[in-house]
């Protein structure tokens, strides 16, 4: 069993948003990254959960504003999000981190103090499946 580290991307190499960010920063996060979702931090740096561009959407919509320079005044905290991406702990294995990946498109990691430390990906997730299958069926060949 693999330890389920050997699949991180550390936070160092992502993009996230604090939760003290306006909903305009989010966006310009979002939009340069392109990414559809990014995990949310607090300024300590524990995951709080994580917003996608329908939040932002919907979001902007129930504001009635899609106006750009409003979002500057507006926190992302006022957002409603649908779901937050659920996370596991550093020492979690490859079963949670499957089971998570069925619902997120990535699953965040956090060590022992709740500090976020990165995430891994759906597709990493997937092809580490992939490669088990084909393994086993190299073996009863």
């Amino acid at each position: 069993m693999k330890n389920i580290l050997f699949f991180l991307k550390p936070k160092a190499e992502l993009a996230y948003i604090y939760d003290y960010h306006t909903v305009r920063q989010a966006l310009e996060i979002m939009e340069y990254h392109k990414y559809s979702s990014v995990p949310i931090l607090s300024k300590d740096g524990k995951y709080v959960g994580s917003i996608t561009e329908g939040d932002l959407l919907w979001g902007l919509k129930k504001l009635k504003t899609i106006d750009v320079k409003k979002t500057e005044s507006i926190s992302v905290m006022k957002i409603e999000r649908r779901l937050d991406y659920q996370c596991v702990s550093a020492e979690s294995n490859m079963e949670d981190l499957i089971d998570r990946a069925m619902e997120q498109n990535f699953v965040p990691v956090i060590d022992d103090q709740k500090n976020f430390i990165g995430i891994i990906t759906r597709k990493d997730i997937i092809g580490y499946c992939y490669n088990q299958i084909k393994k086993q069926e190299e073996h009863h060949d």
